[in-house]
């Protein structure tokens, strides 16, 4: 079997006025390339020492699933079980053995007397313009077929999360990488996702290489789809931004009066985001058949 590996290309990003520095211009290379998100993430007191908080818990949830969809979470300590339970999501926590063996578990039974200690947390309804268990909500392209009790997750699950690395031992890290990208092409239905979360560490020399991790992917049929970087911001000040362009960091970049903060955002993590492409069913030829017509 032949294996095909994205190819990256690393050319220079050129910016539209050739008196602003090239090196403010975010771009992850691939061809082609994968667009970069930026969503404004606060972070409250109750989510210190998580790596991942509450509220963007809810926004994975909310834009990877649809109420009834199958969400597998190896997060740190499943810190997606609140927003899979209050969203209507069928939350199977994860985790890998001692030996790395993957293990899936049965699904998280709502415990209607455990309440978020977030007390801040807005309505769903506010927080995301829908509410994440309405069943009027639009139908989208794909929509969710909820998996019955007892079924296989197998082609049914449309959300993976884990957290990066897999391990702090390198050796043991790329044999949970290997375990895990194996069961997302076995479990994830055609358009599913697998998540990385990348907490930004404390101090580091250098900015980590996931081209590996891509490859890696790519062997397995789950494309690079997304980078999605969250920064800190205040309560009040969530939003989402889509695909930013070019212009547009040029733009925020002219317009700050320290145009160089802009390259010194707060950023306490990075979400990869792996898709996970059907195969094309190939068109029957009538000619290879050795048919005749007439």
């Amino acid at each position: 079997m032949s294996e095909h590996t994205p190819q990256h290309h690393h050319d220079p990003a050129h910016p539209v006025d050739p008196h602003v520095d090239p090196t403010i211009i975010d771009l992850v290379a691939g061809d082609p390339p994968v667009p970069i998100t930026v969503w404004r993430t606060a972070r409250t007191d109750a989510d210190t020492g998580r790596p991942i908080g509450a509220r963007l818990a809810y926004r994975l949830v909310a834009a990877y699933s649809r109420p009834g969809d199958a969400v597998i979470d190896l997060t740190t300590d499943h810190a997606l079980t609140i927003a899979c339970t209050t969203g209507g999501r069928r939350h199977h926590p994860g985790w890998f053995t001692d030996a790395s063996s993957l293990i899936i578990g049965p699904p998280t039974r709502p415990d209607p007397a455990a309440q978020p200690d977030n007390g801040d947390l807005p309505d769903t309804g506010a927080w995301f313009g829908d509410d994440l268990t309405d069943t009027d909500l639009p139908p989208s392209s794909n929509p969710a077929i909820p998996v019955p009790d007892g079924a296989s997750l197998a082609e049914a699950t449309s959300l993976v999360v884990a957290c990066w690395p897999l391990d702090t031992a390198d050796a043991t890290n790329r044999i949970r990488l290997a375990w895990l990208l194996t069961a997302c092409a076995r479990l994830l239905r055609p358009g599913g996702c697998l998540i990385l979360v990348v907490t930004a560490p404390a101090s580091a020399a250098a900015p980590e290489d996931f081209t590996p991790v891509v490859h890696a992917a790519a062997a397995v049929g789950l494309g690079y789809l997304q980078h999605i970087v969250a920064v800190t911001a205040d309560t009040c000040g969530d939003a989402f931004v889509y695909h930013v362009t070019d212009e547009e960091l040029l733009a925020l970049a002219t317009q700050a009066e320290q145009p160089w903060t802009v390259a010194h955002l707060q950023v306490h993590a990075d979400l990869l985001v792996f898709n996970h492409h059907q195969a094309p069913t190939s068109q029957p030829n009538p000619r290879s058949e050795g048919g005749r017509r007439g």
